[in-house]
């Protein structure tokens, strides 16, 4: 397979007077043409702030990022803005949690599409940018007549899969789905999931998809990435982890979270909190959560091995440590 992104030790951190605080450390993954990843992890692990990171959305003058995010050999952490300008929407696009943000409330979206388009086609005449979009409309399910409308005549489902249709509109080889379904019903959510994954199958769509709900990532992606804190804790295929978790922050995700078959369960939240992150633990970023922790875990913190599946483990248990059994 063509790799299209990977990512080498890449940190964030936002500053300000007094101190800084690292939202995400050392992060590493690869993901090819045609895959689709699942960043998982609970509210405040750093997984929009990645997103914005790849997308370089911050605000430079308060962020500090490093390390190398290499985009079909493209270093985007390195780009200038105009560099990026030029890949956004057109090469990379993102599809945020709430639609009504994105769009204009008072712009018919055949208004904002046609300026969005011609950002990357401005010669584009108005019928080729109506028809592409009607096109992509009916892609996501939804009839043509919505070109002419205004967003607030439009439902939370049916402004979602207008924004999917907008991210489409360049056929960008990259697009990152932040938290894009977390406010919608849960049928609404299936409807669009399942239209996420029809796209990919026509039009060679490659895909993150960042979500703390882990169902999400099981009914759509194929691997799947484990984010703590910042840090990356398992990160393999869908159908091995969801199988057999290894890493303790993994099964108590994966706990948390009912099962559609079988005999009801009790869930089991995980204890306590995340860390500060002003304050970089010296050891393992979930030791002080971990059922399993060794004194090991709490001072020396685990390199990301690849096992003999390809799954990566950030954790003693599987590095010839203790095995906490």
């Amino acid at each position: 397979m063509e790799r299209l992104l990977t990512l080498e030790n890449v940190n964030v951190s936002y500053v300000n007077k007094d101190k800084k605080v690292y939202a995400v450390k050392n992060a590493g993954f690869s993901i090819n043409k045609g895959d689709s990843l699942g960043v998982v992890g609970e509210s405040g692990s750093g997984k929009s702030t990645l997103a914005m990171a790849l997308l370089r959305l911050h605000d430079e003058s308060r962020t500090e990022i490093t390390g190398k995010a290499l985009f079909e050999g493209k270093n985007l952490l390195e780009l200038t803005q105009e560099e990026m300008n030029a890949l956004r929407w057109k090469d990379i696009s993102v599809v945020f949690q709430k639609a009504m943000n994105s769009l204009s409330p008072v712009h018919r979206i055949s208004e904002q599409v046609e300026d969005i388009y011609r950002v990357h086609e401005p010669h584009a005449s108005k019928k080729e940018i109506e028809e592409r979009m009607i096109y992509l409309l009916k892609l996501v399910n939804l009839p043509e007549r919505v070109y002419r409308l205004y967003p607030h005549e439009m439902s939370g489902g049916m402004l979602q899969r207008t924004a999917i249709a907008v991210s489409l509109l360049h056929s960008p080889k990259l697009i990152i789905f932040d938290e894009a379904t977390t406010a919608l019903d849960v049928v609404t959510q299936g409807q669009i999931l399942e239209e996420v994954v029809q796209m990919e199958q026509e039009i060679s769509m490659t895909r993150i998809m960042i979500t703390h709900d882990m169902s999400v990532v099981a009914a759509s992606c194929n691997k799947v990435a484990v984010m703590y804190a910042g840090e990356f804790m398992e990160i393999g295929y869908v159908k091995d982890i969801f199988k057999n978790p290894m890493h303790p922050y993994t099964k108590g995700l994966l706990n948390s979270f009912p099962s559609l078959k079988g005999e009801n369960e009790t869930l089991h939240a995980i204890p306590g909190f995340l860390p500060d992150l002003s304050k970089p633990e010296p050891g393992c970023v979930f030791a002080s959560r971990c059922p399993q922790a060794s004194e090991r875990c709490r001072r020396e913190k685990p390199a990301c091995q690849e096992l003999k599946d390809g799954r990566q483990i950030a954790c003693w248990l599987y590095q010839g440590g203790e095995t906490h059994e």
